[in-house]
């Protein structure tokens, strides 16, 4: 029975065992050859990034680094260590007694720092340097950082520690000021593509370049994450070409035609197609929130198409921007404005979150791509604004209100009607402009107000007649001007109401203009002119001088229902009468109830003819 060799994953297999093999990683390689070539060697390094960038391969490089000694046994500390002598093959195995390797993510405690203080009294066995690699050192417990403080700021000369983590934020800042810092930076989607496409060739395996594409694209910077899904792959296709359709099925990634199609239905408003489009995609095994990303990367590929320069390079290196993508991409590119590639990405990415975090994925993608496909109907603030100067806009709820309650509002809208964005890929499809219907309904403001109070549409009513200083009033037509304290929804509610009310669509808009006083203002410098015209008439002058401190309740029109006369109490014997005199009227001090003065007083020219 032959034994089968153990298979080594590729991630293990292409480890870089020297620093001209690490990939995107420059600026770090060239600073240790000059700290080498000039002989200063910093006692602590730090390296930070996210997972699969090189962080401990790194570190076991520079312990190789630091200890060899050559071919001859007689070299010192090089950048292009031999990988031949006894030092760099223990390392590179392994099973070097001065090179620790220590995980902080499960010796997290103060003993275990304790245990590798206790080591550091001691000199190497056998190596030039010992040499403690701590990975995930973030890991590590408040009280464990502090014993190692004074260590890791004074170590013997013969000591050198490298730390590697993956959240740079959680370390204290009393270590990271004893430590040299090194940020490992994420690969390129087209290095790592270069890259995988290298060792697909020294494992005699074919695949497509956009195969590749896509599994650096899935890797996110991390090579070792992208060496994972080429091993996957390359078992999938065993013996075959592996495609990059079968890269997508493999890792659930949509078709990006199939993509393009959706972001073209939802741009051009068609609510069906979009909802279908995602429905096709999930079931093909695509998960929702990968559609989300892919439509976000679509976004932002769109813009940068739109943003650029004539024979720029930056878009034609995309992983995106294939034969058939890149020509899509600019069609659209041409059809979308700025405006709207921009609120499109917001809203995906807040539909993203959604998505990552509701109970049912599935949902919660269809709701955001509704929520864009209905935003996509509105045109840009600068078109509403001219098609509002021109009376073209149809006011109604549907349209975001402004401040105030304002801007402009579409009371509704006909279902049939084609959305399209404002320069979007189904703008060709808006109809013109339609002249605006003959309105019928109220004639007036105060008709309208009538309206509203037949209706019993009481906080309505009270609103419109606190917080509306009218500018403007035509029949199918209501310009006015909201007050500091108007609710927002104001235009909106109005316009909702007049569509109900009257079946036809009215313009609400706000315009700055001063307009008219408030209903209620105007109610109150009427009561203001009526009480100064009764209280300058000569008979209510006497009266309120013969009762000091008296005054007017209310005014009541002639032809208001009388109020019934008050009863005056019985006739004392010897009563002084209010008219005889006012210093009797003092002395007397008790002139009974004036009840019913606060009522309407006739008083006719018989009785101050008397007085």
């Amino acid at each position: 029975m032959s034994a089968q060799p153990e298979y080594r994953v590729l991630a293990r297999k292409y480890r870089p065992t020297t620093f001209g093999e690490l990939i995107g990683h420059d600026p770090l390689v060239r600073t240790l050859t000059n700290a080498f070539t000039s002989g200063r060697i910093a006692h602590a390094f730090m390296l930070t990034g996210v997972r699969g960038v090189g962080k401990t391969t790194t570190a076991r490089l520079i312990a190789r680094a630091l200890n060899c000694v050559g071919p001859d046994g007689a070299g010192g500390p090089t950048m292009n260590p031999c990988g031949k002598c006894d030092p760099c093959r223990a390392i590179a195995e392994d099973r070097h007694p001065d090179v620790i390797e220590m995980d902080a993510a499960s010796r997290t405690g103060i003993d275990d720092i304790r245990e590798l203080i206790e080591g550091v009294r001691y000199r190497p066995v056998s190596a030039r340097y010992k040499i403690y690699i701590i990975d995930e050192v973030h890991m590590l417990s408040k009280a464990a950082f502090n014993a190692l403080l004074k260590t890791l700021e004074e170590p013997p000369p013969d000591i050198k520690f490298v730390f590697a983590t993956t959240e740079i934020n959680k370390v204290p800042v009393t270590v990271l000021s004893r430590c040299q810092r090194y940020t490992l930076p994420r690969i390129g989607e087209a290095v790592l593509a270069a890259y995988y496409g290298k060792l697909a060739m020294l494992e005699q395996v074919e695949i497509e370049p956009a195969a590749l594409a896509i599994i650096a694209r899935a890797a996110d910077g991390s090579v070792r994450d992208g060496l994972s899904i080429l091993d996957q792959a390359i078992a999938l296709g065993f013996g075959e070409t592996i495609t990059a359709g079968a890269v997508r099925e493999m890792l659930g990634v949509a078709d990006r035609s199939l993509t393009f199609e959706l972001f073209e239905a939802l741009m051009g408003g068609d609510a069906a197609a979009a909802l279908a489009g995602l429905e096709a995609l999930y079931n093909g095994g695509t998960d929702p929130a990968m559609v989300m990303q892919d439509l976000l990367d679509l976004t932002h590929f769109i813009t940068r198409l739109k943003l650029e320069r004539p024979n720029d390079p930056a878009a034609a290196a995309s992983p995106l921007a294939d034969g058939q993508d890149r020509q899509r991409g600019q069609v659209l590119a041409g059809r979308l404005g700025i405006a709207v590639l921009t609120r499109s990405w917001q809203m995906l990415l807040k539909g993203l979150a959604e998505v990552q975090t509701a109970p049912q994925p599935l949902k919660a993608a269809e709701m955001a791509l509704i929520r864009l496909v209905f935003v996509a109907d509105l045109p840009p603030p600068g078109e509403l604004l001219k098609a509002l100067q021109s009376g073209a806009v149809v006011a109604g709820s549907g349209a975001p209100a402004g401040p105030g309650g304002g801007g402009m509002t579409r009371a509704a809208a006909p279902a049939n009607r084609p959305r399209a964005v404002a320069g979007g890929p189904a703008s060709a499809l808006r109809a013109p402009a339609a002249a605006p219907e003959p309105a019928a309904g109220p004639a007036s403001f105060a008709a309208v107000m009538e309206l509203v109070a037949e209706r019993r549409e009481q906080i309505l009513y009270n609103q419109l007649a606190a917080c509306l200083h009218l500018v403007r009033f035509e029949p199918g037509h209501v310009e006015f001007r909201p007050t500091d304290d108007a609710p927002r929804d104001l235009s909106n509610r109005l316009g909702q109401f007049l569509l109900d009310a009257t079946g036809r669509r009215w313009l609400i808009s706000v315009s700055r203009e001063t307009g008219q006083p408030t209903l209620r203002e105007q109610a109150q410098a009427r009561d203001a002119a009526r009480r100064a015209e009764v209280e300058a008439h000569p008979l209510v002058r006497a009266a309120l001088g013969l009762f000091p401190g008296a005054v007017i309740e209310r005014i009541a029109e002639p032809d208001d229902d009388a109020a019934p006369a008050a009863e005056l109490p019985p006739e004392r014997p010897n009563e002084i009468t209010p008219l005889e005199d006012d210093a009797a009227t003092a002395q007397q001090g008790d002139l009974g109830p004036l009840d019913g003065f606060d009522e309407m007083w006739d008083i006719d020219d018989e009785w101050g003819d008397e007085s």
